[in-house]
């Protein structure tokens, strides 16, 4: 029989429902798998076995009389340690928050998953307070890759990246504030959802404001969908969150691609400098599309780089959180934190003012850019994993993460749903994942196109031969 961590989340409900094997079973192989990858990769904060086992055994029960508590019941999830687990503490990487507190409250994705019987694994790794695109907090040390551990499994959340990656629970929790979901799944090469923003309620709200989404990350879209029809729903302490959404993302997913008009950029109109190896997966997956019915055009979105915009959002987010620090407690923090919270303290009302200004042209552009495309596609970084415990690449001459992160943070500030899908590898084995972007609350066209591709196989996984071009209209055709 298929090892049960290598199962999906609907292949585990299916199996329970046909009495294959129970709910206490997957979470003991989950929970020995994560304690068996955490010396190798550092996936998690810690682990809460005697809960899931508990937890697991109730769902045992439910599914022996036919009565489960929801869609994902007795499946193993982890949980990133920047929301609220109830019964467990939440420090977001930071030696200057306490253990200390009575934890009795659940975020709203994890009280969600709560109700529908979701057994909880444990706390996966972030960056402090989830401030950068790579896994390494003063609290938890460095988060590896799982095909190459001398690399970063991307951040911030990439202990949930590499859980899910190496068979620790099949759905995962992130959040992503300017490709926090998507930058790890590209590196560790699994799928990630950004949903449109408020479609998951986040509480406590981010200090990053109406950047921040929270997101599921899993094997495959199938899973995906499944994981935000739970999860995608109001929550009353969140006001920005929206209304129910109309129908199943899960029952969406069989109408393929054809028809679709899908914008390829492969390089944002040459402002961005792609590993070749990069740029050749992600043709391949754009061709597949085309294959299975997709218009596929060659154009580039209106989109000037928003980095001093997003900087000025990012950093002063950042100072507000640590406003309230005494000395000692700053003295903990990250030396690259403590940085941008310097600066993002000396930004004025109206420079803040200014770059929300630059956010809402920015939408309005990639609004009227949607009249026309239903999909924009790009590569989801322009380059694979690189050394473990650095901010930037060596020799990039990149001062932050944003410097390699050109396609990922833009879509945060326009609140559209985005999703990574693997699409090969590079010369070295590294994963390469392609970006998906559709309109706001359209979180449905991504993920079936992306279910389209894990479909029928991407084109380097099922080795189907692409000529340069096959079925692309070139820019300006």
């Amino acid at each position: 029989m298929t090892e049960l961590t290598e199962l999906t989340a609907l292949q585990l409900v299916d199996g329970y429902r046909k009495g294959e094997f129970s709910p206490v079973e997957a979470t003991r192989a989950a929970l020995k798998r994560a304690a068996s990858i955490q010396p190798k990769v550092n996936a998690f904060v810690r682990l809460t076995a005697d809960e899931a086992l508990a937890r697991a055994r109730d769902s045992a029960d439910r599914w022996r009389r036919g009565e489960p508590a929801g869609l994902v019941d007795g499946v193993p999830v982890t949980v990133k340690d920047i929301l609220l687990l109830r019964g467990t503490p939440t420090l977001k990487g930071s030696k200057a928050i306490s253990e200390q507190g009575r934890w009795d409250e659940d975020a709203p994705s994890v009280a969600r998953l709560r109700e529908h019987g979701a057994v909880f694994l444990g706390k996966t790794t972030t960056p402090e307070f989830g401030w950068k695109g790579v896994t390494d907090s003063p609290l938890t040390g460095v988060t590896r890759n799982p095909h190459d551990p001398t690399r970063t499994a991307g951040g911030s959340s990439g202990g949930a990246a590499a859980a899910v990656a190496l068979g620790a629970g099949p759905l995962a929790l992130g959040t992503d504030g300017g490709g926090s979901v998507r930058i790890p799944a590209a590196f560790c090469g699994i799928f990630a959802l950004k949903p449109t923003y408020g479609r998951v309620p986040l509480y406590p709200a981010s200090a990053f404001g109406t950047l921040a989404h929270v997101g599921p990350m899993t094997r495959d879209a199938a899973d995906a969908a499944l994981l935000l029809d739970v999860i995608g729903n109001p929550d009353s302490r969140d006001w920005s969150a929206l209304g129910p959404a109309p129908g199943t993302f899960s029952a969406g997913l069989s109408g393929g691609v054809r028809g679709l008009r899908v914008a390829y950029s492969p390089s944002l109109g040459g402002q961005v400098a792609v590993q070749p190896a990069v740029a050749a997966a992600v043709r391949r997956g754009v061709e597949r599309l085309a294959e299975l019915g997709a218009y596929v055009t060659e154009a580039d979105p209106d989109l000037t780089d928003p980095v001093d915009a997003f900087h000025t959002l990012w950093f002063s987010g950042a100072a507000r959180m640590t406003q309230p620090f005494g000395p000692r407690q700053r003295e903990l923090l990250d030396p690259g934190l403590r940085e941008i919270c310097d600066r993002g303290a000396r930004y004025s009302a109206l420079d803040y003012l200014a770059a929300v200004d630059v956010r809402m042209d920015l939408g309005r552009r990639m609004g009227r850019f949607h009249d026309s495309y239903d999909l924009l596609v790009t590569p989801t970084l322009p380059i694979t994993a690189f050394e473990a415990g650095a901010e930037v690449p060596k020799g990039s001459g990149h001062r932050r993460w944003t410097g390699w992160t050109p396609f990922t943070y833009p879509f945060n500030m326009t609140q559209q749903p985005a999703a990574s899908v693997p699409v090969g590898t590079d010369g070295n084995g590294l994963p390469v994942g392609l970006q998906l972007v559709a309109a706001r609350h359209r979180d449905d066209l991504v993920l079936r196109a992306a279910h389209a591709l894990y479909e029928t196989g991407t084109p380097y996984e099922a080795g189907i031969p692409c000529e340069a071009g096959a079925g692309i209209t070139p820019a300006g055709s």
